[in-house]
């Protein structure tokens, strides 16, 4: 093999190798609550119910003090309440600006911008909108990673929508960053841990496998359920998965259904591994070197003879 060869052959090589570390390197990261972690309902200003809500993890208001709607006859709170000064509740608005932060500035694998979000099967990454999305009827999350969905502005989900899980995919890692305010209509079943800028409001019979934490708002409920996750765990992918189209941030979606494609940072269940398709060109490159090397050797045999 000449030296040039050699040069090109192990230039490939170190490239492949590269990008295939980038893409491991740039997957999705979940945003730590700090403090915030106990908190099913986390409000600015107020919380508010009517009728049998179940909440099942802290709540808490800060700066404000005011909540409503629990006790006899009315709502009812497995967890503690701390309100105003309390230490526990300034820490955890404080944990929360930090985490709304940090889920805000993930960079965006896939642009959902236009897009409906129910009907489409998406994996591991994060997700931006940069106006208010649709949920209408069934969004499908597969596999054990981190999902952030980043909305520009307010999240509305319609009557009935509904946020499901396949392929070991976990409540605790899927965060909802909206710019303003969250709306979960009638009947909605939701999944992940909202951190709205504003206020989020939960019409009769949302529920929640997760959180609604509001920064500068109110928090409202009717009737709903809202449960804090329990810890992540490291479960194993159960199957294939479908990938999600990957966009870029300027273009427009032409299809709201996800479609088979090669693995994009942060875009499927097995980000810490060596995408399939770095290793075929790797095994290809290395079969060309070792062909290569053959007829070199054939050359020098017929030279010599």
């Amino acid at each position: 093999m000449t030296r040039t060869r050699r040069h090109l052959l192990a230039t490939s090589v170190v490239v492949v190798f590269a990008a295939a570390t980038t893409m491991t390197a740039a997957a999705s990261t979940a945003p730590g609550l700090g403090t915030a972690t106990s908190f099913a309902v986390l409000a600015g200003t107020t919380v508010t119910n009517t009728g049998s809500t179940i909440v099942t993890g802290d709540l808490g208001v800060s700066p404000g003090t005011a909540v409503t709607g629990f006790g006899s006859g009315a709502g009812t709170l497995h967890g503690t309440q701390h309100t105003g000064t309390d230490a526990l509740a300034v820490s955890a608005k404080n944990d929360l600006t930090t985490a709304y932060g940090v889920a805000a500035s993930s960079p965006c694998n896939f642009n959902q911008t236009g897009a409906n979000l129910g009907g489409q099967t998406l994996t591991p990454g994060t997700y931006c909108q940069t106006t208010a999305p649709t949920l209408t009827g069934t969004l499908t999350l597969s596999g054990n990673g981190v999902f952030i969905f980043q909305i520009g502005s307010t999240l509305v989900t319609a009557p009935g929508a509904t946020v499901r899980f396949v392929n070991g995919a976990q409540p605790c890692n899927v965060f909802w960053q909206v710019g303003s305010s969250a709306t979960l209509d009638t009947t909605t079943t939701f999944v992940g841990t909202i951190m709205a800028l504003a206020s989020i409001s939960l019409n009769n019979g949302a529920s929640i496998d997760g959180r609604a934490l509001a920064q500068t708002g109110q928090v409202s409920m009717i009737n709903n359920r809202i449960t804090v996750p329990a810890t992540c765990n490291a479960a194993a992918v159960a199957g294939p998965t479908t990938l999600a189209t990957p966009r870029s941030a300027a273009s427009t979606p032409t299809s709201t259904t996800a479609i088979t494609g090669p693995p994009v940072a942060g875009g499927g269940p097995s980000q810490s591994d060596i995408p399939r398709w770095v290793l075929v060109a790797v095994a290809a490159l290395l079969a060309g070197a070792g062909a290569i090397r053959m007829g070199v050797r054939v050359r020098t045999h017929h030279r010599r003879a």
